[in-house]
């Protein structure tokens, strides 16, 4: 009996299945989702520039040393690189002893040689950029619940990573009007901060940069815009040291290639030059 059964039950539960993923793909296909705020007002972020752009690219390093400038003056507040020593500052053309003033001006995790007790020391070029809190928990409290990412490899973890940066420094507004008007229910809540180019619209990082925040002693204008392309900059170079590098690489395999190419074409050409073809 159960050898009669098993295979009807069987069929049963496929063709359950089989409704149910038919019943629903007919419905996504002739009943669209509802539109929302963030479906409607969310933005793709603006076009950006970089002289480390396209399979040529090479860092700007007056740029670069101008958005770290911005990373240490303001970001560092609350955003960590863990994943950046400050030996690697010598690639933007800081020197040696520039190198290891600077990470001395930091202070980071140690622990105390005669006691064996965690304290606080200056840093060394082998050292890596500290993160602002102790923990998560730390970061929450002092964020609106919210933790800050590292900002390390941010550029390669976000969609069109430069300018999503540099669009979300230079997105913040007023929430539209026309959005609550649409959408009564999606006020952005108290705490948090309206910005067309963040996902679901608010985020708790209030407005970090704004005219003059930073002085660049070049002489480059300290405009809000010229701020954020400068880190947005910075953090290409945090997330790709080695972009330069790879690209190098690129060209001479590229020659190879060609070369290789030439000489097996002329090899051929010389085996087979007395052969009828």
């Amino acid at each position: 009996m159960y050898r009669l059964i098993a295979p009807v039950i069987g069929l049963f539960f496929a063709l359950s299945v089989l409704w149910a993923f038919g019943n629903g793909a007919v419905s996504a296909i002739t009943e669209p989702a509802q539109p929302t705020a963030e479906s409607v007002f969310h933005k793709h972020p603006k076009e950006l520039s970089l002289q480390s752009d396209g399979w040529a690219g090479t860092f700007d390093r007056a740029q670069v040393q101008r958005g770290y400038q911005v990373y240490k003056e303001v970001c560092k507040a609350c955003h960590s690189l863990k994943y950046v020593a400050f030996r690697d500052l010598q690639q933007l053309g800081y020197s040696e002893a520039q190198v290891k003033a600077e990470a001395a001006s930091w202070q980071v995790p140690g622990i105390d040689p005669n006691t064996g007790e965690a304290n606080m020391r200056p840093g060394l070029p082998t050292d890596y950029f500290p993160s602002p809190f102790a923990n998560d928990t730390a970061a929450r409290a002092a964020n609106n619940n919210a933790v800050p990412p590292d900002l390390s490899l941010m550029t390669k973890a976000r969609h069109d990573g430069p300018a999503y940066v540099y669009s979300l420094l230079t997105g913040y507004q007023n929430q539209p009007a026309e959005l609550l008007k649409q959408f009564p229910d999606s006020k952005t809540p108290s705490g948090l901060h309206y910005n067309p180019y963040f996902a679901n619209l608010n985020l708790a990082m209030p407005p970090p940069l704004a005219n003059g925040t930073v002085s660049f002693a070049d002489g480059t204008p300290n405009t809000l815009d010229a701020e954020a392309k400068d880190v947005a900059a910075f953090l290409v170079w945090t997330a790709e040291p080695n972009l330069e590098k790879r690209h190098q690489t690129g060209f001479w395999f590229i020659g190879f290639l060609i070369f290789a190419t030439v000489l097996g074409f002329l090899a051929y050409r010389n085996v087979w030059a007395g052969t009828k073809h």
